[in-house]
């Protein structure tokens, strides 16, 4: 199992397993523990997953020693504040039947996450959480919250993936020492990202999927990526990506497939939509 050192020094699993959508929890659960049964140790949820509880049964079911497993989460627009956050987190530890997690993440950067940051510091230094980062934030959300807080993001996890590569972003979370971390690996499908020929091509001299190709290519770019699937056969063949290297070419290749856009979701025009709902219900 390969590892990337965050700037805490914490060791984390570089390729995971993802549960967004799984939304059956059984369905849920069998998918974590057929991955669990693979090899993966890392595991993230999120509190609006709703799935938190399939994901520690799970857990619970495996056998595995917990401290052998590293369990990400995030904490929702919704719960975003001092207050609401400690709240939110006590029940993530409730549902994943855990007293500690190894990440946890701001789910967006809208609300006061300025409160969440500073209650997820405090539950840092409490040795309630190994390692705090974010998600979705962008270059001047994410450099305004180091510059303004005591502690670094370890990870921020994004959209990333072949045709959104986030370059200008990652160039500065490097700066920073903040880890990227890939939300949608696949693109979640779109632009027949498992047929592309380039992908296709590359992973015939390996005799490799497509899907391999890209999860190669973001551990050779040092990526923590989290894969989801709810089939077993999908589930062990992301899991089959050590026993293979690009070449320089090939990443090359790869990096030129780049659209410089976001294709599932942008931030900014989400912030905008989550304003104007804010105003509506608050007047």
């Amino acid at each position: 199992m390969e590892t990337i050192q965050l700037n805490n020094k914490v060791e984390m699993p570089q390729l995971g397993f993802g549960v967004f959508q799984i939304t059956d929890l059984d369905e849920c659960e069998n998918s974590v523990r057929c991955a669990l049964k693979t090899g993966y140790r890392l595991i993230d949820t999120a509190a609006c997953y709703g799935n938190e509880k399939a994901v520690g049964e799970a857990v619970r079911k495996s056998g595995i020693k917990r401290s052998e497993i590293f369990i990400t989460s995030k904490v929702w627009i919704q719960d975003t504040g001092y207050e609401k956050t400690k709240k939110s987190f006590a029940k993530t530890l409730e549902n994943l039947q855990t007293d500690y997690l190894d990440l946890y993440l701001i789910h967006m950067p809208y609300g006061d996450y300025y409160g969440s940051w500073r209650a997820m510091e405090e539950l840092y230094s409490d040795g309630k959480i190994r390692a705090i980062g974010v998600c979705n934030f962008e270059e001047d959300r994410l450099v305004d919250l180091i510059l303004n807080n005591q502690i670094v993001p370890a990870v921020n996890q994004i959209e990333l993936h072949p045709f959104c590569q986030q370059k200008k972003l990652r160039e500065i979370m490097d700066r920073y020492n903040v880890k990227a971390m890939a939300w949608a690996p696949f693109a979640e499908g779109l632009n027949g990202i498992f047929t592309n020929s380039i992908l296709h091509e590359i992973g015939r001299i390996y005799d490799k999927s497509p899907a391999q190709v890209i999860l190669r290519w973001m551990r050779q770019n040092g990526i923590i990526a989290i894969p989801k699937s709810i089939h077993e056969d999908r589930i062990r063949e992301n899991w089959k990506i050590s026993d293979f290297q690009l070449s320089d070419k090939e990443m090359t290749i790869i990096e030129q497939m780049d659209a410089e856009k976001n294709h599932i979701l942008e931030v900014r025009k989400l912030e905008e939509v989550y304003r104007l709902f804010q105003i509506r219900f608050t007047q």
